[in-house]
């Protein structure tokens, strides 16, 4: 029986010697994959470093921009409220200018009769202006009381004149 005895342990160690073999093979197979993970992990660390960095800097960017795009949109606000502004200007000045027509022309209505009698005597005044010159260039030796005379009757037939044209006209 010791012979048994001594053969069990013979196996076992050769069994515990084989265990230790595999777990040996298994450990360096994993310190190999472990070492790959490792270098892996140092270029992925590395990479991940200058994602961070660009990523930080596009950050940056970005926020610089949201900035220059806010200070233009404010500064744009001003301008659209100026020409807003300029456009109530116009459209007011627009009413002024149509209340002034509007006025002027209702004032010429009603001030049509006026206007055309200021006019018939404008004529007139002309026409005898004119005739009055015309008689002295042809008889300068005619007496001034004679001319007077002739000027009178001639406004007075231009008064008749007027009259007639004041009657038509009302």
């Amino acid at each position: 029986m010791e012979i048994i005895l001594y053969l069990s342990v013979a196996v076992i160690a050769v069994a515990f010697l084989i265990l230790v073999m595999s777990v040996m093979k298994t450990l360096k197979s994993l310190g190999s994959t472990l070492d790959s993970v490792s270098t892996t992990l140092t270029g992925l660390e590395s990479q991940l470093q200058g994602v961070t960095k660009e990523s930080t800097e596009l950050l940056h960017k970005t926020n610089l921009l949201a900035e220059d795009i806010q200070k233009k949109s404010e500064e744009l606000n001003t301008v659209v409220y100026a020409v807003r502004d300029v456009g109530h200007s116009i459209q007011n000045l627009n009413n002024s200018v149509k209340k002034v027509s509007t006025s002027i022309s209702t004032e010429l209505e009603r001030n049509q009769g006026k206007i055309s009698q200021v006019v018939q005597w404008g004529n007139a005044f002309i026409d005898l202006k004119d005739k009055w010159k015309q008689k002295q260039e042809k008889q300068p030796s005619q007496p001034d009381a004679a001319v007077q005379n002739q000027a009178s009757k001639e406004v007075r037939s231009r008064e008749k004149l007027i009259k007639r044209a004041r009657s038509y006209n009302n």
